[in-house]
């Protein structure tokens, strides 16, 4: 993985829903998030960093409709929150089943470390909920929609 500064500092693109996200929560807890992982690199060779880190977030707006398959009172918008993490919290996985960009957050992200994050659309609410429920159609028509950046000082004014 790619470090950040001489901090030690890792870029996660970590599923979430959006109720997970207010400067007043807990932290996001640990969980598996995607990065841009050697594994990932060696896939996608002439790709530049950009499009790496674009794959490995589109990876976890995938892990993001998991995550709303089970829990159906949460906003059925995919959200995908973007922090950077000290390298010592991330394991890369290794098991051939995953996606190359897998990895393990072994530590909770505080509210303050969240960077940015990218939201659907309010209008893709059905889909998504179609989605998380399996529909395969739906996913389709997901994976035809860009999500939309926002700050985290943008974080209260994310269209639910």
């Amino acid at each position: 993985m790619r470090a950040r500064g001489t901090l030690g500092l890792v870029r996660i693109y970590l599923p979430a829903s959006l109720d997970e996200l207010d400067p007043a929560s807990a932290p996001l807890s640990a969980r598996r998030a995607h990065a841009v992982t050697p594994a990932l690199r060696a896939m996608f060779a002439d790709e530049d960093d950009e499009g790496l880190e674009y794959a490995a977030q589109l990876a976890a707006a995938d892990d993001s409709l998991e995550l709303l398959g089970g829990r159906p009172d949460a906003p059925q918008l995919r959200c995908v929150v973007s922090a950077d993490v000290a390298d010592a919290a991330v394991l890369a996985l290794s098991d051939d089943d995953d996606v190359p960009s897998a990895v393990e957050l072994t530590r909770a992200v505080p509210q303050a470390d969240v960077i940015c994050v990218h939201v659907d659309e309010p209008a893709a609410a059905t889909d998504v909920a179609l989605a998380a429920g399996g529909d395969e159609e739906a996913a389709a028509r997901l994976d035809e929609r860009d999500l939309l950046w926002y700050d985290a000082t943008e974080l209260a004014n994310v269209p639910r």
